[in-house]
């Protein structure tokens, strides 16, 4: 695979799995959903109000009810999404703290804010993005996880 057909299937990874995060609690179970992710991808698929059986386990996540939980991949890469109610947007620097901890190095953090907060971390081979926000879901405040490895 090139690195330009490697790349696109990256970004329609992201896409998607993002997408999955945003649909899973409301096609829990269509395998119809799956089927499409995986012949767009060439991955494995798997969905669900859990967090997927082959999450990485170097990467933390703050304790809450899993709302969401998802993966898209194979050997050459995977992405998983989990998606965790929380208490509300200070649970960012919770995350952060966490994250440091298990060695990942942070970039791009936009601290706690009224509206939450994002950052990304990175600890090979694995990247990590994460999003707090509240009040505009039905949930209230969640943390979006987005993990990311790739062999290539």
């Amino acid at each position: 695979m090139n690195n330009s057909t490697h790349a696109s299937r990256i970004v329609a990874a992201v896409l998607l799995a993002a997408s999955l995060a945003l649909v899973t609690p409301v096609l829990s179970g269509c395998g119809m959903i799956e089927n499409i992710v995986e012949n767009a991808t060439g991955g494995d698929v798997e969905s669900g109000t859990s967090v997927p059986s082959d999450f990485p386990s170097e990467v933390p996540l703050i304790h809450g009810d899993v709302l969401a939980g998802g993966s898209v991949g194979n050997a050459d890469g995977k992405i998983w999404n989990v998606t965790i109610k929380v208490n509300d947007g200070s649970a960012f620097d919770e995350i952060k703290a966490q994250m440091e901890d298990a060695g990942f190095e942070s970039s791009e953090v936009s601290g706690t804010s009224a509206e939450g907060g994002t950052g990304s971390f990175t600890k090979d081979p694995y990247g990590v993005f994460v999003v707090v926000t509240g009040g505009d879901t039905s949930e209230g405040w969640v943390a979006n996880y987005t993990v990311t490895t790739s062999t290539k």
